[in-house]
C-alpha cells in the first residue's frame, strides 16, 4: 500500500515541549490505479500515423526480357512526360516521332504540368471513344528523385489511374537537348 508521510522535524533550540502530533496518512493506492487505468486507456485508444506510402505496380523480375519490346500506346490517348533538368518537364501527346501536340516546356504545379494533366484528362476520352488517358513518365539522367516523386504527387492529384514509367529513348534525350532542359 502506498501511502504519504507526514515528518514534522524537530526545530529550534529548547523552548517548550510540545506533544507530538501524528501527521495524517494519504493512502495513494487508488490514485496509482487511477494513473495506470487512464495511460492504458490512452495507449489502446489513440492510432499512431501511419506512413504514407504510393502503391507502384511493378514488373515481374522473373519475366524474360525481350530488348526488342517496347510498350506500345495509342496514338490519341498516351501523353508523355520527360524530366529533365532543373524541375523542368516537357510534354508531348502522341509519339516522339510525329506528335500530335507539343513537345512543350512546363514546370511543377497548378500552372505546370497538373494543368496539362487535368486538360487530356477530359480531352482523351473525347476522342479516344471513352477510353482513359495513359501518361508515360521518363526521367532522364538529369533529372532528380524529387522531380519523380514530384510528378507522382502529380498524378495522384489529378486522379490519373493509368501511368508508367519507363526509360528514355535518345530522341527524347535530342528533344530536352533541343529545349535546354538536359544541362550537364
Amino acid at each position: 500500500m502506498a501511502e504519504l508521510n507526514q515528518d514534522s522535524g524537530k526545530g529550534g533550540k529548547g523552548g517548550k515541549v510540545r506533544s507530538k502530533k501524528n501527521g495524517g496518512k494519504v493512502d495513494l493506492t487508488a490514485m496509482v490505479d487511477l494513473a495506470f487505468l487512464l495511460i492504458t486507456f490512452f495507449m489502446l485508444t489513440t492510432s499512431l500515423n501511419k506512413p504514407q506510402a504510393m502503391d507502384v505496380a511493378m514488373p515481374d523480375k522473373n519475366k524474360i526480357k525481350d530488348e526488342q519490346s517496347e510498350v506500345l500506346t495509342a496514338d490519341n490517348r498516351s501523353v508523355t512526360i520527360l524530366l529533365g533538368s532543373d524541375n523542368k518537364v516537357s510534354w508531348y501527346y502522341g509519339q516522339v516521332k510525329a506528335p500530335i501536340e507539343g513537345p512543350t516546356v512546363t514546370g511543377f504545379g497548378a500552372d505546370g504540368i497538373r494543368k496539362v494533366l487535368i486538360e487530356k484528362k477530359a480531352y482523351v476520352p473525347r476522342v479516344s471513344g471513352g477510353k482513359d488517358v495513359i501518361v508515360i513518365i521518363r526521367p532522364s539522367d538529369m533529372s532528380t528523385q524529387k522531380d519523380l516523386v514530384d510528378i507522382l504527387d502529380e498524378m495522384k492529384i489529378v486522379d490519373i489511374k493509368r501511368y508508367m514509367i519507363a526509360k528514355i529513348s535518345p530522341e527524347e534525350i535530342d528533344v530536352l537537348k533541343r529545349d535546354n532542359i538536359y544541362n550537364d
